[in-house]
């Protein structure tokens, strides 16, 4: 059997970048190698790519495997055919790359910016293509899709940050008029809720405000919609499939970025305590908006379930989720019937196959 040489990218510059370490652990060790070659290059967040020279990939969610004396200096050439280039000394060694699977969350790692080096390479990879990974990754963008596709949403409003500074108290009236608090605000280009916040008063609104343009020019503000956190994943090229419903209870006051990956205060429901009604509603929501926005290989899609009437309400999706131990992708297709090593195997093959 001819091995296929795989390349997972991890690291970044991204806010994100020590969530990816983890998430890069569980894909590497996952990772068949009687079925592949592995090359794993890591982003500094300097933006140096470093060839790890070590198959202990318990040394990356500490960050010592920027330490590791077998290290090289590397680079995915945007040439075709020359594939994965790593530096010893005044010799350049080429390796055939067969297909990369960027493990990278955030920005310049699932915003379409990673997706069009490798686009440029001839390169298959793991995850959508240029212009669903940009437009997922702006919040705005993504909900303009899906008010085209008819799924609902909570209502929205698009600040700019440019506009803070001398009219914040317009901005603070145009949104009291328009939202009940609680209001939640949010930069519209990252992920796992870096920057996200939950304004309780004017204050807060303006504090949150100003949080938020500090990561983006862009900032999303959004009504509160009471009900239970709702993730389901999806995977598919031009038939995608979705898994159970998982359920998040945050055990905060949002499931932000610590309550995600810091704390151990959120608890995981698989499948979730919803109807198995509802949980089809959900399910037939997540295909059509990853398939409005154009996604291939995978996504995670996020709804909110009202409590009061259950009505379906989308939130967000997120086409390069964590792969952490306690990740809902990899979990929720677990639950499934598709375990971890072969969920890693199903990814790698929809990258080819969509490349054909």
């Amino acid at each position: 059997m001819v091995k296929l040489s795989v390349c997972v990218l991890f690291g970044g510059m991204s806010p994100e970048h020590e969530v990816s370490l983890r998430s890069a652990e569980y894909v590497l060790n996952s990772l068949n190698t009687e079925k592949y070659n592995i090359f794993p290059v890591g982003i500094t967040k300097d933006g140096d790519w470093v060839l790890f020279g070590s198959n202990d990939y318990s040394l990356l969610p500490s960050g010592a495997w920027i330490d590791c004396p077998e290290n090289r200096r590397a680079v995915i050439s945007p040439v075709r055919g020359q594939g994965l280039l790593s530096f010893e000394g005044d010799c350049v060694v080429r390796e055939r790359i067969d297909v990369v699977f960027p493990v990278l969350h955030g920005e310049n790692g699932e915003d379409g910016t990673i997706q069009g080096l490798l686009q440029l390479a001839g390169i298959p990879y793991v995850g959508p293509h240029v212009s669903a990974s940009a437009v997922s990754m702006d919040k705005t963008l993504t909900k303009l899709v899906a008010d085209q596709a008819n799924v609902t949403q909570a209502a929205w409003e698009l600040v700019r940050s440019t506009e803070l500074e001398g009219r914040m108290e317009a901005i603070l009236d145009a949104l009291e008029a328009k939202f009940s608090y609680p209001m939640f605000v949010k930069p519209a280009g990252t992920g796992s809720s870096v920057g996200v916040s939950k304004a309780q008063d004017r204050a807060a609104l303006g504090e949150a405000l100003a949080k938020a343009g500090a990561y983006d020019t862009k900032i999303l503000v959004e009504e509160f919609i009471h009900g239970r956190e709702v993730e389901v994943a999806v995977m598919g090229n031009e038939n995608p499939v979705a898994s159970i419903c998982g359920e998040i209870d945050a055990g905060a006051d949002f499931y932000d970025y610590d309550a995600k990956y810091v704390t151990d205060t959120s608890v995981a429901y698989i499948p979730a305590r919803i109807s198995e009604a509802v949980a089809e509603k959900v399910r037939e929501a997540a295909v059509r908006i990853y398939s409005a926005i154009g996604c291939q290989g995978l996504s995670r899609v996020d709804f909110f379930v009202t409590y009061l009437d259950e009505r379906v309400v989308f939130n967000e999706i997120n086409t390069l989720p964590g792969f952490t131990s306690i990740s809902m992708y990899p979990k929720l297709f677990a639950a499934s019937g598709i375990p971890g090593e072969e969920l890693i195997d199903k990814l790698i093959e929809l990258a080819v196959e969509a490349n054909q």
